[in-house]
Formats: C-alpha cells, sequence, structure tokens
C-alpha cells in the first residue's frame, strides 16, 4: 500500500514513517517545511512532497497515486489555530473527492463526555477537523488520544518539567481530572494498523492501561526521575493563569501552554465500547514503563546528535555536571533548551 504521511517531520510523524516501511508499505513523507531527507534516517527510503496543507494545488499533487492518507497536521502553536486548522482540513478533504485514496485516518484527540459548546477550542478545533476530513466520503477513521508519553511529546514534556523542576508544586483542585495516558510506542501501533483496516471507521479511542489523575501523573513523573516532590492543592486558579505558569516553567509557547490548560478541566478517558484492541495481541505499555522509556530518550540529545549541534551538547554536559541539586541541573537545562529553541525558530527555512 502507498501511503502519504502528512506532517511527516512533525514528533508522530517521524515515528510513524520508519515504523510503515518495516510494515512493508510504500511512504510518501510531506512537510510544509523545506524538505531536508539527510535530517531523518529513513529519508532515502521515502519519496518526499513538500505540501502545505492550506494550499489546494499543493495537496493535489501530494496525493497523485496515493492509497491511504495518515493526516498528521495541526496548527496549535500558531495565532488563530483554529481558522488554520479548519482551512487544512477543508482543503485536503475537498482535494480528496477527486484523488486515488482510499482510506483516511487522522490522530485527533480524546473528547471528554461534554456538550460540543463546552469543548475546549483545542479539542474543539480537532472535532472539527475530523468532521471535515468525514466528509470527503472516503474510509475515515479519528484515532483519539489523549496524553501521549514520549520524549519530545508537548503534553509530556511540560508534565516532566512541571512534575521536576519545582520542590513543592502548587496544583489546582480543577486538575484532579482523570486521564489516561498512552506510550507513543502503542499510538504508533495504532496508526499503522488502522491505516490498512478499512473495517474501522468513525472514531476510535486510544489509550494505556492506567488512568490517573493528573497530579498522579506528575507524581509518577518525579518518581521515575529520582526526584521527590510536594503537591499543594490549590483551591482557585484560573485556566489561563495556570497556562501562563506551564509556559514559563517548560519549553513550551506560551500560546500552546494556555490552549493545552483549558483542555485540564474534563475527565480524559477512552470510551469503554469504542476503544483501540491491537489485533496481534500485544499488551499496551503500562505508564510507569512508557515513562521511564520517555526519561530515557532524550529528544535533544538525539537531535543534536544527528545535526552535530556541539553548542548544545556542550551546554548540556556543563550543566549536568554541575555541584548542585537536581531541581537547579533541571532549570539550568530548561534554560538551555529555550536558547536553543529560539535559535531552532529563527534558523527554520520559511515556507
Amino acid at each position: 500500500m502507498r501511503v502519504l504521511v502528512l506532517g511527516a517531520t512533525g514528533y508522530v510523524g517521524s515515528r510513524l514513517v520508519p515504523a510503515l516501511l518495516d510494515a512493508g508499505h510504500e511512504v510518501v513523507a510531506s512537510s510544509s517545511r523545506a524538505l531536508r531527507p539527510d535530517a531523518h534516517a529513513w529519508g532515502d527510503r521515502v519519496e518526499w512532497r513538500r505540501c502545505d496543507a492550506t494550499d489546494r494545488g499543493q495537496v493535489d499533487t501530494a496525493l497523485e497515486g496515493v492509497d491511504s492518507l495518515v493526516y498528521l497536521v495541526h496548527s496549535l502553536d500558531s495565532p488563530g489555530f483554529a481558522d488554520r486548522d479548519r482551512l487544512a482540513a477543508r482543503t485536503v478533504g475537498e482535494s480528496l473527492v477527486t484523488s486515488s485514496v482510499q482510506r483516511v485516518v487522522y490522530l485527533s484527540g480524546l473528547v471528554p463526555d461534554v456538550p460540543p459548546a463546552e469543548l475546549s477550542a483545542h479539542l474543539s478545533s480537532r472535532h472539527e477537523v475530523e468532521s471535515l476530513l468525514a466528509d470527503s466520503g472516503r474510509s475515515f477513521l479519528a484515532l483519539r488520544a489523549g496524553v501521549v508519553i514520549g520524549a519530545g511529546s508537548t503534553s509530556f514534556e511540560i508534565i516532566r518539567q512541571l512534575a521536576t523542576l519545582l520542590l513543592v508544586q502548587p496544583v489546582p483542585l480543577w486538575m484532579n481530572r482523570r486521564v489516561q495516558p498512552v506510550a507513543v510506542s502503542d499510538v504508533v501501533r495504532a496508526l499503522v494498523e488502522t491505516v490498512a483496516d478499512e473495517r474501522v471507521t468513525g472514531s476510535v479511542d486510544v489509550g494505556g492501561p492506567d488512568v490517573v489523575s493528573y497530579p498522579d501523573l506528575m507524581s509518577v513523573v518525579s518518581r521515575a526521575a529520582g526526584l521527590r516532590r510536594l503537591r499543594l492543592p490549590v483551591l482557585a486558579a484560573p485556566s489561563t493563569a495556570v497556562g501562563l505558569g506551564m509556559a514559563a516553567l517548560s519549553a513550551a509557547p506560551p500560546r500552546t501552554a494556555v490552549t493545552l490548560a483549558h483542555s485540564l478541566r474534563e475527565d480524559m478517558v477512552c470510551r469503554p465500547d469504542h476503544t483501540w484492541v491491537p489485533l496481534d495481541g500485544r499488551p499496551l505499555l503500562d505508564l510507569g514503563t512508557a515513562v521511564a522509556l520517555a526519561l530515557a530518550d532524550d529528544p535533544d540529545v538525539a537531535e543534536s546528535s544527528r545535526r552535530g549541534d556541539a553548542d548544545w551538547t556542550r551546554g548540556q554536559a556543563v550543566v549536568e555536571a554541575l555541584p548542585s541539586p537536581a531541581s537547579v541541573r533541571a532549570a539550568g537545562l530548561l534554560a538551555v533548551r529555550r536558547l536553543r529553541a529560539v535559535r531552532a525558530r529563527l534558523d527554520r527555512p520559511r515556507s
């Protein structure tokens, strides 16, 4: 099967492409940014097509000769992300009608059991994208995931920084909601399996075997990092203020952190009758194992090694060698990450 991955160079896409290749599929890798095949170990095993999902001409070209599409496009860190994601989904959906594509799988987000009008802007946008892509008339599946546990995942990296940086951590009472995290490796498994299985349509939730509260999730992360942290309940804290605090204590852009914070007020768990069960029967990773693997896989180290980023490697070594408490070293590493992220944005080619 010939599979187009829209968003192939992103967090999930860069892990999905080699998994699809290993499963025997031909892959067309697409990104809206300038294409850099040499930046990926699998770069010479795929066909590359640059595609801005809001550009109908580029989308038509990207879909040529493709059997299935995995849609990983989102603009959460951009101003007006809902408008841009709506335009991208509508453009791709219209192009699908006249294309050779028979199957579409979209990685969406878990939707809490509340009226649509009460959804956060982030989840409302994801739900809208589902509807627009489904209207193409192709076999369609929205694979809905909550917090994805893996090094480099925006939601996990925010939680990791919050769980390790402060010795005493204020936690709003409204964050005592249930969440069902899932390992990134299991999200990739689900995408590989469902992209070729047209029997599964509509929406399916994917989550790990453990359901915990957000404070408990932070406790799992801090314990896995070998740190002792105290969490204190806070009676009242606006979501926006919490989001800004999350941004201050992590490398996430403030806009992204605030948007995600508004999604924390509801339970984010899988629907029992709409939950993905692997066909191969292998169990999904438990939370402890998923967190341990994520902490052992630092995306900055891997990326800097591939690029030969001596500045980051040297900065990390200096901070980790400091004779100081773990919290101080964590703050130093966060500062280096922030500087590196700013430099990456300045160096990033314009589309």
